[in-house]
């Protein structure tokens, strides 16, 4: 029973221990064992925290004796990346630099779910400082993929996907800037959620570019990502019964998303839209060719935030951190006020006619990544592949991103690729109900 236990979906594992077959405690004792036996346990999480979980199982199994669960997720455990700062626990970010860095407070979405009974097993690793979509970490460690154990897992949240996909985790919190929750959710055949930047709070979360960096869970289906906001948010969660792709209008978006696609991706994607047709959905393709614009303006606005953020604490030591990353960071330097604002400006003009361009939509549809994971091998022999695979990985996440939107990727069936949806900022409703009709049209 606790193996199966390990492979449910969140949600399932709430509506078993409301149902009393479940015990919390012997559910966090089920994952920690799973943990503490798995030969990649140490390429997974950074640290454990055992006792919080324990006694946070033991707190949502006295609930549950007596009715009084505070959710539906009251005593399910998850993972959470080494970003989110934990009273008493080191919070490194993946880096060196930040060596023994060990905060007073719980970050305010921590402190959220655990309002909500969800149980903290452990801080997972990640990529450095959050600054590459490959998962790749030198500094610290570099999880496992779940199809490839010589490729990377995806980042920056990499120990995130992987404490899900390996049964290490009921779900993993992570967070996304220019990809970071999508690349591993989808290299994990696993569902991510990109929030729409500022609809969850930031405090006591290790920044990386403040103004696009936004938080966001990994899991095994929309539905736990539909409760995960919630209790990461402190609501209710958004009502998915009924939900049906039939009327629904799909876009693909045929602009730079759908080029240089490699074939695993391009057949996963293809043979996703065909089935969300045959599901009542209408797609059209379509270009927008201010995407282009869009994604043009990212070194002027990326870099710049993340080097003005760090710039100090790099600079006092910089032999700690990995040279890729070290030098994606320096880039910023050569940004001037004047084009950073410029940038911004641009922008935000485009934001506006993106929501004009794609009025009438319900979702557009872009492949969640161009490539498949790549050989860890390769990257760390050869720089250039480094710099071309790690902008090809991000390159239709960060859409999303730079046009503020909220997405979700779902696996295509097509092992490590993903599709995702994109909606309006702040229509996480909206996505969620059309994610769980589209993923039932996908199983």
């Amino acid at each position: 029973m606790a193996e199966d236990w390990l492979r449910m979906t969140a949600a399932d594992l709430g509506r078993g221990i409301a149902g009393g077959g479940i015990d919390p405690v012997a559910l966090a004792e089920a994952h920690l064992d799973a943990i503490d036996g798995h030969p990649l346990r140490d390429r997974i999480y950074a640290r454990l925290t055992p006792e919080r979980a324990l006694a946070e199982a033991t707190a949502a199994r006295d609930r549950a004796r007596v009715g009084r669960r505070l959710g539906p997720l009251d005593g399910v455990p998850v993972s959470w990346k080494d970003l989110f700062d934990t009273a008493g626990v080191a919070t490194e970010a993946g880096s060196a630099l930040l060596a023994g860095r060990v905060p007073a407070r719980d970050a305010l979405v921590l402190r959220n779910a655990t309002a909500a009974g969800l149980v903290c097993l452990g801080k997972t690793h990640m990529s450095e400082l959050a600054f590459s979509g490959l998962g790749y970490n030198p500094v610290t460690d570099t999880p496992p993929a779940l199809h490839d154990p010589e490729a990377v897992p995806g980042g920056s949240s990499s120990g995130a996907a992987a404490s899900v996909a390996f049964g290490l985790a009921a779900a993993g919190i992570g967070s996304d800037t220019g990809g970071s929750v999508r690349v591993p959710a989808a290299w994990n055949d696993l569902v991510g959620l990109k929030t729409t930047a500022g609809r969850l709070p930031l405090t006591g979360v290790v920044p990386l570019a403040a103004r696009f960096d936004t938080v966001g869970p990994l899991c095994r289906s929309v539905e736990d990502a539909a409760l995960l906001l919630a209790a990461l948010e402190g609501t209710v969660p958004p009502d998915l019964e009924g939900a049906t792709l039939k009327g629904a209008r799909l876009m693909v978006l045929d602009t730079v998303a759908t080029e240089d696609l490699r074939d695993a991706p391009r057949a996963g994607f293809d043979g996703a839209v065909t089935r969300l047709q045959a599901a009542g959905a209408t797609v059209e393709h379509r270009a927008v060719p201010l995407v282009s614009d869009a994604l043009a303006l990212s070194p002027a606005l990326y870099a710049p935030e993340a080097y003005a953020t760090w710039k100090d604490t790099i600079e006092a030591d910089p032999d700690k951190m990995y040279g890729e990353i070290l030098a994606r960071f320096r880039s910023g330097a050569g940004v001037s006020a004047v084009d950073y604002v410029q940038a911004w400006q641009t922008l935000d003009r485009l934001r506006e006619d993106w929501h004009r361009a794609v009025a009438g939509f319900d979702a557009v549809l872009v492949p969640t990544a161009a490539n498949l994971p790549p050989k860890l091998a390769r990257l760390t022999g050869e720089p250039d592949y480094y710099v071309t695979e790690n902008l090809l990985t991000l390159r239709n996440t960060r859409i999303g991103n730079l046009l503020g939107l909220c997405a979700l990727t779902l696996p295509t069936g097509v092992p490590a690729t993903g599709l995702s949806l994109l909606c309006p900022p702040m229509a996480e409703e909206r996505l969620l109900r059309l994610g769980i009709a589209a993923e039932a049209a996908l199983a």
